[in-house]
């Protein structure tokens, strides 16, 4: 398998679903855990000044971005969808010609796991945070990532992710990294 190196200047974080009554039906200790690295990943990126982009599904019925990551992104506008892909015009609009996407968000094995297949069509490279997606049950995470890998993305957590794209400790984003993920 060829190595691979993400680049700040060719990815871009996109954030899929991370909506307030789709929180409410995951198991609480590990949706705090998944809040806690999406917002480190959303810290991340704007410290290392990568594109953001957030995606709602039927916000109507699922409710508005989750209040924990709307604090986080600060001044934002969400991608409203019906398909469960996040790849919708928008999005694809949004990504400003990077080809490199940094995916977390929810659910792992719908969602997420449609949004993927879908970059990997349109000739995008995605990551996925591992740490940073969640389902309702944990077989379907698991099956999830496991049918994202067989899609063609690349699986690794956001520390990883934050600290590659860094490069290197005297990068004078570090401390803001640092404390990102802590």
């Amino acid at each position: 398998m060829p190595t691979f190196r993400l680049q700040r200047n060719r990815i871009s974080l996109l954030v899929v679903d991370v909506q307030e009554r789709l929180c409410g039906a995951m198991a609480q200790d590990a949706l705090e855990r998944m809040l806690n690295r999406v917002n480190a990943a959303i810290e991340g990126a704007r410290a290392l000044e990568l594109p953001v982009l957030v995606t709602e599904q039927y916000p109507k019925g699922l409710g508005p971005t989750h209040s924990l990551v709307k604090a986080r992104l600060g001044d934002f506008s969400p991608v409203e969808k019906r398909e469960f892909s996040a790849c919708v015009p928008e999005v694809l609009m949004g990504l400003h010609a990077r080809e490199q996407v940094l995916v977390v968000g929810m659910e792992t094995h719908v969602c997420v796991f449609q949004t993927v297949r879908a970059l990997v069509e349109r000739g995008f490279t995605p990551f996925v945070c591992s740490d940073a997606v969640l389902s309702r049950h944990a077989e379907d995470r698991r099956v999830g990532l496991e049918a994202c890998r067989e899609a063609g993305a690349r699986l690794l957590t956001v520390e990883l992710a934050l600290f590659d794209l860094l490069g290197s400790a005297d990068a004078p984003e570090f401390k803001k990294i640092s404390a990102a993920v802590r």
